[in-house]
């Protein structure tokens, strides 16, 4: 080994060459799939972010080549966003608000529903900033998603939670100067009366009544 280092170096830089063309050859065809997969991507979040109530949010995935290779080839992929007209585009886990950021999770997932293999996934926040029609809509993409896995929502909203397989009540109560949070679940009349206090703050039988339509348009029908 030592009689021949310089035959052993110039060997082993050969195949070095060899072996870093290869991988570039095989990044830079990752790096246009990248590319082509970025804007049909953003073309259908763009379309489910507008159904989800969210028409003039741009989002575009920044796909940047690197100098040097990483696990996933040389690129660095960035999603951005712009929540109001006229903003520029940022990167998307440093501007997005809480509910934001969970519609935009919500719209990717929906996209990818046989694409990844992700099994729980959590919505916290889902429900800032809307209500009504798009609440509805909200909680129709939550149950699209649900079909192949498990989604854990928290929320404020009955049109929301009424389209729940399972429904569970979080309280916070104070004993003695502690808190503890107890959770409860819920079977189709503690359903119908938690609904309704979401509703209207107070169990009417008005309230009641527009829960038990939401319970029997939104879930049983499902």
């Amino acid at each position: 080994d030592i009689t021949r280092s310089e035959d052993r170096i110039a060997e082993l830089k050969r195949e070095y060459g060899e072996i870093e063309k290869k991988a570039n050859d095989i990044a830079s065809k990752i790096s246009q799939k990248r590319i082509n997969a970025a804007k049909t991507l953003e073309e259908q979040v763009g379309n489910c972010l507008a159904f989800l109530e969210m028409p003039k949010v741009r989002f575009k995935v920044l796909v940047d080549k690197s100098d040097s290779f990483g696990p996933r080839g040389k690129d660095n992929v960035c999603f951005m966003l712009s929540a109001n007209p006229g903003e520029p585009l940022k990167d998307l886990s440093k501007i997005a608000s809480g509910g934001e950021l969970s519609r935009t999770m919500l719209a990717i997932k929906s996209i990818l529903l046989d694409k990844d293999n992700v099994g729980t996934m959590i919505f916290d926040e889902i429900d800032a900033g809307i209500s009504g029609q798009a609440a509805l809509k909200v909680g129709n993409r939550l149950k699209s998603v649900a079909k192949n896995r498990q989604v854990i929502c928290v929320t404020h909203l009955a049109q929301i939670a009424c389209m729940a397989d399972c429904h569970l009540q979080i309280k916070k109560t104070t004993d003695s100067d502690r808190t503890y949070t107890e959770i409860t679940p819920l079977d189709n009349d503690g359903r119908k009366n938690e609904l309704a206090r979401i509703i209207g703050g107070n169990v009417t039988q008005s309230a009641l009544k527009t829960a038990e339509e939401l319970l029997n348009t939104y879930n049983q029908s499902n």
